[in-house]
């Protein structure tokens, strides 16, 4: 067992150093950079020059990124561009944002998603499965900004209940951030139950038509203690990676959503960056985003090793 965490531990390392590789260079090349967004008609000859000596970009990528990435390990991205403050202190707070958003959504969906899954399997092919599968499948293809704007529409502007975007300081406390939160939350749901709901569903169909779960039945075990005690644990087993990748996508900032809402988390953030060619703050970003994905997964993997024995020996 600890010699599987160690390697799961190890190749997750690997991973994000290769990812941070690849953030660093595909970043590097895009078209422009800060001095040419700054400047603007002006980007070119002595002013262009004496721009990119002064952010340093004049320098060789290998240089670059071993300068950025001996900083990285430390946690210190280094300063923004257009801002001239720390990188790690203009994430914060909004990745608190985020956070703060994605927890509600998912202590909402997941339990939401779980439920409707086990239902929608035990009456199974019946109307009320009809019904759940489809709503699902309606959430899972309309786009994020479709829905955000119907909710838009229906709940700010012609019932009035809440605000159509946030308009709060970035540092805003949690009481005055709660209120611009419930429509993104019901949008990031909406996509994170379809996609949750349709794996538990299909999971628990399996089981409960699983030998196991048949021979158990045969016993005499009553039917409540057969769904909570066996089916359920294992019928969730192959959804842990994908809430766990879900939560990845949740914290990790959605851009759509945030961005409709004008709500002040990374995703808002990173728009801003990339339309700024700040590629501190954007580097900063992927790869924090890239760790919660690695860390997340590695995390369920780890869950499933935990509750399932025989994938230690499978895996091992």
């Amino acid at each position: 067992m600890a010699k599987l965490i160690a390697n799961r531990v190890v190749a997750g390392m690997a991973t994000l150093f290769l990812v941070a590789i690849v953030v660093f260079f595909l970043t590097d090349v895009l078209p422009g950079d800060i001095c040419t967004a700054m400047l603007g008609r002006d980007a070119r000859g002595q002013a262009l020059t004496r721009c990119r000596e002064s952010y340093g970009t004049e320098r060789p990528p290998t240089e670059r990124f071993a300068a950025w990435a001996s900083g990285a390990l430390r946690l210190d991205f280094g300063m923004t561009y257009r801002r001239d403050v720390p990188v790690a202190e203009l994430i914060a707070p909004r990745f608190r944002n985020t956070v703060i958003l994605g927890l509600a959504a998912a202590a909402i969906g997941i339990p939401l998603a779980i439920i409707l899954g086990v239902i929608s399997a035990l009456r199974r092919d019946s109307g009320l499965d009809t019904a759940i599968s489809s709503l699902s499948i309606m959430a899972m293809t309309l786009p994020d900004f479709v829905t955000a704007t119907l909710l838009v529409f229906i709940f700010s502007i012609a019932l009035g209940w809440f605000p159509a975007i946030a308009i709060v300081n970035v540092d805003a406390p949690l009481n005055e951030l709660l209120p611009n939160i419930v429509l993104p939350v019901i949008v990031l749901t909406l996509v994170m139950v379809a996609h949750i709901l349709r794996m538990v569903r299909s999971s628990m169909i399996d089981v409960l038509s699983s030998p196991f779960v048949q021979a158990v039945q045969l016993r005499g075990v009553p039917s409540r203690r057969v769904l909570l005690r066996h089916a359920l644990p294992n019928a969730l087993l192959p959804s842990i990676n994908l809430i766990a990748l879900t939560l990845a996508w949740l914290l990790g900032g959605t851009l759509i959503v945030e961005t409709v809402f004008n709500y002040p988390g990374v995703g808002t953030l990173m728009v801003n960056a990339i339309s700024d060619r700040d590629l501190p703050l954007v580097q900063a970003m992927a790869l924090l985003l890239a760790a919660l994905q690695i860390g997340l997964s590695l995390l369920a993997d780890l869950i499933a090793l935990v509750l399932n024995p025989r994938l230690r020996t499978v895996r091992g």
